[in-house]
């Protein structure tokens, strides 16, 4: 590469391409670990500086505590690509930090139903304690893991495009990312007063003339009318 080519802003260094479900190479899976820094992690280096062969399938991630593992970070391997998730944490009794893995525990069994509601087969998600010393059992879990994990196949999760922000959706079912029409005051003016600014005048016109021609008047073609012309005046903010 020439100079020329290194200065251009055209030529910088691209993005690493991210994981997708469809991407197994030979049908492998992949699986992402979260590692205690003081037990699990120490051990699967016991497991290297023994020479004890294990799957290479696992992509570890060294946290100080298992609880300091966050649901969202699990939620957030399969959401990426991930086809299974492992957790290795000091005994219980052992925590470096008291009771961390105690955490742990209490929001792995919340998110086994969580996963479980969303479809995920119990098997991707484990969780393991693990000593410093154990180097053998980070062998046969990782290989016990990889097996069931390939047994099962890629997740094959999909993301969901981005709800654009101010649009409000009459259907669907709440938990969509779509805000239902009335979420931000219970009524449809609130709702269309709570939109964004960049809602153009005749949108606007267009969703309150039906409201402001069916005021009291009984002449509903001129009530319409004065209203529609009312509200592109105004720019949709007067009936």
């Amino acid at each position: 590469m020439s100079d020329k080519q290194i200065k251009s802003p055209a030529h910088a260094a691209p993005a690493p391409a991210r994981y997708h479900a469809d991407q197994h190479t030979n049908g492998e899976p992949r699986i992402v670990g979260f590692f205690c820094n003081w037990c699990t992690y120490t051990a699967a280096d016991l497991a290297g500086i023994s020479r004890l062969a294990y799957a290479p399938n696992v992509r570890v991630v060294r946290v100080m505590c298992s609880g300091r593992i966050d649901p969202q970070f699990l939620l957030a391997a399969f959401r990426e690509g991930a086809d299974g998730v492992l957790i290795g944490g000091c005994h219980p009794g052992d925590c470096h930090y008291q009771e961390g893995n105690y955490k742990c525990l209490r929001r792995f069994a919340l998110l086994k139903r969580v996963t479980r509601a969303l479809g995920i087969e119990p098997e991707r998600l484990r969780l393991e304690w693990i000593s410093a010393s154990e180097g053998d059992k980070v062998q046969r879990v990782i290989n016990e893991m990889t097996t069931q994990v390939r047994r099962l196949g890629p997740l094959g999760w999909k993301k969901t495009p981005p709800v654009g922000r101010g649009i409000a959706h009459a259907a669907g079912p709440n938990g969509t990312g779509a805000i239902p029409v009335g979420a931000t005051g219970g009524t449809q003016d609130t709702a269309e007063a709570g939109r964004q600014p960049t809602v153009e005048v005749s949108s606007a016109a267009t969703m309150t003339e039906p409201r402001s021609a069916s005021g009291g008047s009984s002449n509903t073609s001129a009530a319409g009318a004065e209203a529609h012309a009312a509200a592109r005046a105004a720019g949709g903010g007067g009936k």
